[in-house]
């Protein structure tokens, strides 16, 4: 796709920007404290916070991942899209807990409900998932858009992937390392405003070129608009495995979504990572108050809602123009011999929609609203990644440190985390079958996690054997899943004997796994907690809601008032009301 000059001006023009702000917040940092660096010395107001979090969540993956199932499935993965319920209870339940007991991580606040262990233990795996997934993923994402986007180049060998995805892993890391998370914070609320218009003027344009909306439900048929997918579409062995052709995205491209696994086990999925999860909770734990912090989430809700309409509806769209023949190029790239879709060449269908749909100065726009949610992603997992380090397990080793030593602490493991990103270039590089395994890592990893928070928060009678059993037999059983997939998903033609045992375990279908790895740790939880000891309650005052005094009911009671509940409700009634639109 050739870029205009127009185009060109804007990109730069958003460059500008973000460096902009990115110098002006460290220049108002004075001091070097971790609360500033790590938190943004929570100060943060409810717009930044959500802008933040939303930043944070939507990524290159999902432009390229939502689209494409737009594309092949229709609306089916809007379920997690909707889940901005998930960011009323991080508001209204957890909120309260997380800064009542004002801890800079996640797996502090279990070593406060649980014990030191276990926050070794989350911090760990918190970690390594982080540089496996979040860095991988994004990466490789940001270069599939490169890589179609922008022209073809030549820069002493290294092509438009290769060029583009380390300009952005540059300066995003150099404005993360510096400015700590206020630079990370306000920055994306600049790039969540050119994220959203950007890829709405996708919509806009796609339906015009089109022919309005009941044009495209009348080319691409009900089915497309209907979330709720039969529990068994196409015999049993239909709900199991997600991947069954070399090439094709396990956790974005599946012929089926079951409505027991989007029932029961998404809401699991989106509860860990928008309640529990460092990479997103940070941002609501730099909020200058517990209002502030429930505002962000509302806010952040609200948001959520969008990328079904920017980015799944393009996808759809874009299979509309193709399969009626009113986009000859697109019909050339995208749809097979046998009339139907090209599941491979589907994660194209974003970066086409810009190439063939847009004008001039407006793909500019679109192209600098991928940049931002690249960047916004990287900067959010490279600032977690570098909390989670310096608090969790560097300041514990080094127990009389200096505010100011932490802090060049945390800029150093920022700038591994920046280098790390560098290195899995030439990996993720290699091929698409390690994209593909990486993405269904959350799916197995996130259950134990869930449960042990969730559950430390409702029953104060759960104690530290009862989450360190949780954690170790969830992890066994998630890892135990993934090194069944590896040969499988990296080897190819490997195939394991049809009917036996590890046939089945790689076979079943993902969601469904993950919730079974959700109901043995909760039996484990509480039939270990309740075998032995009970805990200190006095330790955990104000950290369960067993614990909570007159005092914190008194004070969360004074940190909202009618308008936050009606904007609460509003999006719940916004959701329903989704749900009732696209249900066939």
């Amino acid at each position: 796709m050739m870029l205009g000059t127009l185009d060109w001006l804007v990109i730069a023009g958003y460059f500008a920007i973000i460096i902009g702000i990115a110098w002006w917040t460290i220049k108002r940092q004075k001091e070097k404290t971790t609360d500033q660096y790590f938190l943004a010395g929570r100060h943060l107001g409810w717009f930044i916070v959500g802008a933040s979090i939303f930043a944070s969540n939507i990524g290159s993956e999902h432009l390229v991942g939502l689209a494409g199932s737009g594309a092949t499935d229709g609306v089916a993965m809007a379920h997690y899209e909707l889940h901005a319920w998930c960011l009323l209870i991080l508001g209204w339940v957890m909120v309260p807990f997380f800064m009542r007991s004002k801890v800079f991580t996640m797996p502090e606040f279990l070593e406060r409900r649980f014990s030191p262990k276990a926050r070794t233990v989350l911090s760990g795996i918190s970690l390594v998932a982080y540089v496996l997934t979040k860095i991988a993923v994004g990466v490789f994402a940001g270069g599939v858009v490169f890589s179609t986007l922008l022209p073809e180049i030549n820069f002493y060998g290294l092509d438009s992937f290769w060029v583009g995805s380390i300009i952005i892993i540059i300066i995003t890391g150099i404005y993360t390392v510096l400015g700590g998370l206020s630079a990370v914070a306000y920055t994306e609320a600049i790039q969540t405003i050119v994220l959203i218009v950007g890829s709405a003027m996708v919509t806009i344009f796609g339906l015009h070129y089109i022919g309005g909306w009941s044009e495209l439900r009348s080319i691409v048929g009900p089915e497309m608009f209907n979330l709720w997918k039969p529990l068994v579409p196409h015999g049993v062995a239909g709900t199991w495995e997600p991947v069954k052709e070399a090439g094709r995205m396990a956790w974005y491209f599946n012929d089926n979504y079951p409505w027991l696994g989007m029932l029961f086990c998404a809401p699991i999925i989106g509860l860990w990572y928008w309640c529990t999860d460092q990479y997103i909770v940070q941002r609501a734990l730099a909020a200058k108050n517990e209002t502030q912090a429930r505002r962000g989430s509302i806010a952040a809700s609200y948001f959520k809602l969008l990328p079904l309409f920017i980015f799944i509806i393009p996808g759809i769209i874009c299979y509309a123009l193709a399969v009626s023949g009113k986009m000859p190029l697109l019909q050339q790239q995208l749809i097979g011999p046998d009339g139907n879709i090209i599941r491979d060449q589907a994660q194209q269908a974003f970066p086409l929609m810009v190439a063939n749909v847009l004008p001039v100065g407006v793909r500019g726009l679109v192209v600098a609203g991928l940049l931002a949610a690249l960047m916004s992603s990287l900067a959010g997992v490279f600032n977690a990644s570098s909390t989670l380090f310096t608090i969790d397990f560097y300041s514990r080793l080094k127990k009389n440190i200096s505010q100011e030593k932490l802090v060049r602490v945390g800029r150093i493991a920022t700038t591994v985390m920046v280098l790390i990103g560098l290195a899995w270039l030439p990996v993720i590089r290699g091929g698409k079958g390690l994209y593909d395994y990486l993405q269904g890592v959350q799916s197995y990893l996130a259950p134990p996690i869930f449960v042990v928070f969730f559950a430390g928060i409702l029953n104060k009678r759960l104690n530290a054997k009862g989450c360190l059993a949780a954690l170790g037999t969830g992890f066994v059983l998630g890892l135990f899943r993934l090194a069944v997939d590896t040969p499988v998903k990296l080897i190819p033609g490997f195939q394991y004997p049809e009917g036996s045992f590890l046939w089945i375990i790689n076979n079943i279908y993902f969601q469904y796994y993950s919730l079974v790895i959700f109901l043995v740790c909760i039996g484990v939880i509480y039939a270990v907690s309740y075998l032995t000891n009970e805990p200190d309650y006095q330790k955990i005052a104000g950290l369960t809601f067993g614990t909570i005094t007159e005092e914190h009911k008194k004070a969360t009671r004074a940190s909202w008032n009618k308008w936050d509940v009606i904007a609460s409700v509003v999006v719940c009634l916004l959701i329903v009301a989704i749900y009732i639109y696209f249900s066939g």
